[in-house]
């Protein structure tokens, strides 16, 4: 790395930055806008609901090509036309006039987004030293809570003073601004024109998967998981993931590189990376239905107390990669995985005579804990491969975060759905008038459950740390 690099991270970190910020400031700041984008486009609510849904499936699909094409060919070049794609898509955005226009412009916001996302944590791991890695991942990680927390606030108010257009077009300025300060900020790479040729097979059944996957999660609830539709979904998912392990295997220079899967470490990390990011959207999509539908707070007091976990998240997370720069970063991911599972366990004795203090505590908690474990399990996660697969493995954290989020939200309303249906005698597909004691045992189940998978990762990090010590005490009896 050159010298002026090191001396400029600080600046790249600044330009890095504005991904996370727009990424999910764009996620979240959409779906306030959602019943006037109905209204102007006349599409009903179900089908408007794809302008959310397509911007998060192809994310997913193409985070992981992306990550490989920046490690072949730089990772600043698809950092910074990544902007430029997204900022295209934007003014797109913001000039529809039909449903389908919309979703195209949405789709192609994305494919710029998961070209910007693949890159940011490698270009970090890349320009930082070992020493404060963690605080610039951190920082990345706070940058994504922020932007979480901008977007519902920032766009209820601009579509109440402008139109849904603007809260498209006030991402072509920042997004003109990051591709020209990464131009000039950013570190320059060298491309290798001699690197094998790219594995598009691989690349086209990795996308086929995971958009059947993510369609059929996405669409179970709503169709009923034994639609067929749903059903061929998931096996066309199936098959194209599997035919991609079998190629991935076989050609010389794959988009992923399966042998990073042998190290436990790495392999635990992502799955703990998976269970928190599920407990936390979890919290996100049951939660509102409980302080609106069965506590009746309003929607604007809701939206403060959920504010909580953002909050925390952005407050703990700095402090917790600086933390694993100078500890243990495995055991700050198993604090944070514990703090998750309490703050749980907490909501799970929630009930209809709870008060604010109650459920701002219990909210928060999850934040902080999840705040604890981000930084350094994503500092583990880099740290384990080589500087050619970084991109690689930058996008596999994206992927998983992404696949977390829509399992829990999957999982945490069938769960609901299936209880409170048991609980009443008959099928129940949405919260019942009058019946809050229905909603809050299931509430219960679905927060317990949780919380117990939040302990099951905890543990099997404890006893890989274990393990590992065992390991070395033996090495250095045998020598």
């Amino acid at each position: 790395m050159e010298e002026k690099t090191y001396k400029n991270r600080w600046k790249i970190l600044a330009v890095v930055l504005l991904s996370p910020l727009m990424g999910n400031l764009d996620s979240s700041i959409v779906n306030i806008a959602l019943p006037m984008m109905s209204k102007h486009l006349g599409v009903e609510i179900n089908s408007i609901q794809w302008v959310v849904t397509s911007y998060l499936i192809v994310i997913s699909a193409f985070v992981l090509i992306f990550g490989k094409l920046s490690d072949k060919f730089g990772r600043t070049v698809i950092f910074n036309y990544g902007f430029l794609i997204f900022g295209l898509g934007s003014f797109l955005c913001a000039i529809s006039q039909s449903l389908s226009f919309l979703v195209f412009s949405r789709i192609l916001q994305a494919v710029g987004a998961a070209m910007y996302m693949s890159a940011n944590q490698s270009i970090l791991a890349i320009v930082f030293p070992p020493n404060e890695r963690g605080r610039a991942l951190g920082l990345l990680g706070s940058t994504v809570a922020i932007g979480t927390m901008l977007g519902p606030p920032l766009g209820g108010i601009m579509v109440q003073f402008f139109n849904w257009q603007s809260i498209f077009i006030i991402n072509i300025p920042i997004s003109i601004f990051a591709f020209v300060a990464g131009r000039f900020i950013l570190p320059k790479e060298k491309i290798d024109r001699k690197a094998s040729a790219f594995d598009l097979k691989g690349a086209l059944l990795f996308m086929i998967s995971i958009i059947a996957l993510f369609w059929a999660l996405l669409k179970g609830e709503d169709l009923g998981w034994g639609n067929g539709n749903i059903i061929i979904s998931f096996i066309i998912s199936i098959l194209c993931g599997l035919s991609f392990y079998f190629t991935e295997k076989r050609v010389e220079d794959p988009v992923v590189d399966l042998s990073m899967f042998k190290n436990k470490l790495f392999d635990i990390s992502i799955l703990c990376a998976f269970i928190s990011f599920a407990a936390l959207f979890c919290v996100n999509i049951i939660q509102p239905f409980y302080l609106q539908d069965a506590m009746k707070i309003s929607p604007a007091t809701s939206g403060i107390l959920m504010m909580a976990i953002p909050i925390s998240i952005a407050v703990v997370a700095p402090i917790s990669g600086y933390l694993s720069d100078r500890l243990s970063g495995e055991v700050l991911t198993v604090l944070g995985l514990f703090t998750m599972s309490i703050g749980l366990f907490a909501m799970s004795f929630l009930n209809a005579n709870s008060n604010y203090i109650h459920m701002a505590v219990s909210i928060a908690i999850i934040g902080v804990g999840n705040g604890l474990f981000q930084a350094p399990n994503n500092a583990i996660v880099m740290s384990l491969v080589s500087k050619d697969k970084l991109g690689v493995v930058g996008s596999i954290n994206a992927l998983v975060r992404n696949m977390g989020m829509v399992s829990g939200i999957t999982f945490s309303v069938a769960l609901l759905y299936n209880r409170m249906s048991s609980k009443m005698g008959h099928k129940v597909n949405g919260y019942v008038n009058g019946r809050p004691d229905v909603f809050l045992y299931a509430m219960k189940i679905v927060y317990i459950t949780i919380g117990a998978i939040c302990i099951l990762g905890m543990i099997l990090t404890v006893m890989r740390i274990v393990n590992e010590k065992r390991q070395k005490r033996l090495e250095i009896n045998n020598n």
